[in-house]
């Protein structure tokens, strides 16, 4: 069976099913090959709102035996891990169905199976029981998405040795966890299974936390983990592990040389980043070039060197993230359909949530630096923030970097309560070419945690008021 469409988008997660949403919009017909029972990709389904809805929970639990006696509440909670995991799974549920609906009433047919491009403007659709159909487009797009790096010489079984995948599935809480890598997703998950009771030490390679990320940030942000528990092994390097009845043997050296030490976990958790996932979709038959990361090779319009096929997300160059993802999506939609599509690179915040959470947007003082930018920075605590004060969470700060010749915002990092939300006000002001002055002068409501972002602004001109 053939099948034709102006547009044919290989996988559902953020990037894939918000480009086809855009694109029917736009009036073309649309078809999504998605070789997983559920659309959503990675991230709906075993990544970005599972993990949000441990951290969440977990959250929870850790303030209801920590936190809440401070403010006069007595409580004794008691974790029933089945049951938050079942939690968890109400909610990938309900965003999955909630994509499936979306499709659907944009009239996108939605072909499961693993999908092939045998020629420029054909896919071949494999279904679960082998059966092949062919789909004819005009154009396609690859929104593939990414992989779980393996770590050389460590097979992950998802029980004793997990991924991020097994690390939102496992059936008792550890005693002690070992997180290798020291990247968002470690961080995130190690948090959430530090919560829940385990001792959670971190391997890093480098001999920093958050790599790419602003460096007085990172700092700060490992010193809070290590007051809520986290041990950090920074310069080191996994070379072996053994597995057995009673846990796991972990064989850690230094970075630059020296002697071993050996670690026990029960559990391991292999955080090491994330690759392109770009097999088995044929791209070598039909000369689709890939770089030496095995992304897929793009122009500024996200076509490959194959006319009439595209690409997005995390297979290709930037940032792995979903929102990302997103834009790309929507972007090389528009331009399908005849409009000007863009994607801004230089204001795509990221977030890490754990609690306090941390945020960034744009350019750490370490890229300014590199590049020879000139630059004044604003700087205002949690610790001077009304609101924070009462509700007891005063740990983190906000950032502001502005040009030192025209005051033009040019990043904004943050540690603290809920700034995965306030650092969207940081990318509105920056997208439209704002000045740190222009920020400052907002009226911000009190008491809100928004202020701090006023006052850091008010801090690059060094005249914040409550400091």
């Amino acid at each position: 069976m053939t099948a034709s469409y102006d547009l044919i988008v290989i996988g559902t997660g953020p990037g894939g099913y918000v480009c086809a949403i855009r694109a029917a919009q736009l009036g073309l017909k649309v078809a999504v090959v998605e070789k997983r029972a559920t659309h959503g990709g990675t991230c709906l389904n075993v990544g970005c709102i599972p993990s949000k809805a441990l951290l969440h929970a977990s959250e929870l639990y850790d303030e209801a035996r920590h936190g809440f006696a401070g403010m006069g509440i007595e409580v004794t909670p008691k974790l029933d891990l089945g049951r938050m995991l079942a939690f968890k799974d109400e909610g990938i549920k309900g965003n999955v169905d909630g994509i499936a609906f979306l499709l659907k009433k944009n009239k996108i047919d939605a072909h499961h199976g693993t999908g092939r491009i045998v020629a420029a403007g054909q896919v071949e659709v494999t279904a679960d029981d082998g059966a092949k159909s062919t789909l004819e487009g005009r154009s396609i797009v690859i929104a593939t998405g990414s992989d779980v790096a393996k770590l050389p010489g460590i097979a992950i079984d998802e029980k004793q040795v997990v991924s991020s995948t097994g690390a939102l599935e496992l059936k008792k809480v550890p005693s002690t966890m070992l997180v290798v890598g020291a990247g968002v997703i470690g961080l995130e998950l190690g948090s959430v299974w530090r919560r829940l009771g385990a001792e959670v030490t971190v391997v890093e390679y480098l001999d920093r936390i958050l790599p790419g990320t602003d460096l007085e940030v990172a700092k700060q942000f490992q010193k809070i983990l290590a007051k809520q528990g986290f041990k950090f092994m920074l310069g080191s390097k996994v070379t072996a592990l053994e597995k057995s009845d009673h846990g796991c043997s972990v064989t850690i050296e230094p970075a630059a040389g020296g002697d071993a030490k050996k670690l026990a976990a029960d559990v391991v958790l292999v955080a090491i980043g994330r690759v392109p996932y770009t097999d088995g979709l044929g791209l070598a038959e039909v000369g689709v070039q890939l770089d030496q990361r095995k992304r897929i090779v793009v122009d500024d319009h996200f076509q490959t060197n194959v006319k009439g096929i595209y690409a997005i997300g995390d297979v290709i160059r930037g940032p792995m993230l979903a929102h990302k993802s997103e834009d790309e999506g929507v972007a090389i939609a528009e331009m399908l359909a005849g409009q000007s599509g863009h994607v801004n690179y230089d204001v795509i915040p990221g977030v890490i949530y754990t609690f306090p959470e941390v945020a960034t947007v744009g350019k750490s003082e370490e890229e300014l630096k590199d590049a020879g930018i000139a630059y004044t920075v604003g700087k205002f605590p949690f610790l001077a923030n009304g609101r924070a004060k009462v509700n007891r969470t005063t740990d983190g700060f906000v950032k502001v970097i502005a040009d030192a010749k025209t005051d033009r915002i040019l990043g904004v990092h943050m540690i603290g309560p809920h700034v995965g939300e306030l650092i969207a006000e940081a990318g509105v002001i920056m997208e439209f070419g704002g000045s740190a002055e222009d920020l400052a002068r907002i009226c911000h409501a009190h008491p809100t945690l928004s202020e701090a972002v006023k006052e850091a602004a008010l801090a690059v001109d060094k005249r914040p008021i409550h400091m």
